[in-house]
């Protein structure tokens, strides 16, 4: 007989908060397959760029949430912190098959991995031993609507079904989690294409603001921001009542592209990126040569007894 116990079980988190549309689409996606017995525990609010931190000094509140055809609850936390709780049967009553964070509103791709909540909240369920993906949109403001999110949700489902059935033949490798990030012109795109995570790079720099209009304009250039209410400056009102207090804030110069076989450069190309990665990194080859040598000069020089 068919029930939620003998369903896969897929667990979905993100970063843009639980009412963001990617993970909406994403969610709605997989519930209309009825393949699935399908769990969200997501932030309660926007937690984007926040990386791979956790909440440890003070406990995390949680909210029952609606979301047609799932148990859902809405965190006090970050993306880590809830794929952490989701994963920890202290939740949800089984420990998901997989677990799925995104879709994310902007790209996640080369350096920028570093930065994603997105990314930590799958790397927080790989950590654990438990397969997990990471899902983005490159969207870009003027060019993209709503519409691209549930294109990217469907684009994604063979990949996720397929890694299902792996999951359940344990055939699946649990040594890295995937990466996806999904081109803006979805409708369009090139088909999936195995990348690595290269080393392009959003360049920021920081511009000192005295108006609200500075930060409008400042947002203006953002392109990697879909919607700028999104944008707050710590709640601080833009102002110059105190001499003794300056505002800053990031500046974007541009988009460094870096490797021209890694994921970036074939994202722009069209192509839906599917990149393993793992939590352990490692130098170039060049650099682990030069430390060899390097080390056990500095060690013989530093341990060698006053002359």
């Amino acid at each position: 007989m068919d029930n939620n116990h003998s369903r896969p079980t897929i667990m979905v988190t993100n970063d843009d908060g639980i009412d963001g549309a990617g993970l909406q689409a994403l969610v709605q996606a997989l519930v209309s397959t009825d393949q699935y017995q399908v769990f969200v525990c997501a932030p309660e609010t926007e937690r984007s760029a926040v990386s791979h931190s956790i909440t440890w000094m003070h406990p995390l509140q949680v909210k029952k949430a609606e979301i047609q055809g799932t148990t859902a609850f809405a965190v006090s936390g970050t993306p880590a912190d809830c794929a952490s709780l989701g994963i920890s049967k202290s939740l949800f009553p089984v420990v998901p098959d997989l677990v799925i964070s995104g879709i994310n509103m902007g790209c996640n791709s080369g350096y920028r991995i570093m930065y994603s909540g997105t990314v930590a909240g799958a790397r927080e369920a790989f950590f654990y031993g438990i397969p997990s993906i990471s899902i983005s949109y490159d969207w870009i403001s003027g060019k993209s609507t709503a519409k691209d999110f549930k294109l990217s949700a469907e684009a994604c489902l063979p990949i996720i079904s397929a890694i299902i059935v792996e999951i359940r033949s344990k055939t699946y490798p649990l040594k890295c989690f995937l990466n996806i990030d999904l081109p803006t012109d979805i409708s369009n795109h090139k088909g999936y294409k195995l990348t690595k995570q290269g080393n392009s790079i959003i360049r920021m720099g920081w511009k000192q603001i005295t108006s609200e209009a500075e930060v409008g304009k400042i947002l203006s250039t953002m392109t990697m921001v879909a919607d700028s209410s999104k944008i707050q400056i710590n709640g601080t009102k833009v102002s110059q009542e105190s001499e003794d207090s300056l505002l800053f804030m990031r500046d974007i110069l541009g988009i460094k592209e870096g490797d021209t076989d890694a994921d970036y450069c074939a994202l722009q190309q069209g192509y839906i990126t599917v990149s393993p990665i793992s939590a352990l990194t490692r130098a170039e080859a060049d650099s682990e040569a030069y430390f060899k040598t390097w080390l056990p000069a500095v060690t013989k020089c530093f341990s060698s007894p006053a002359q």
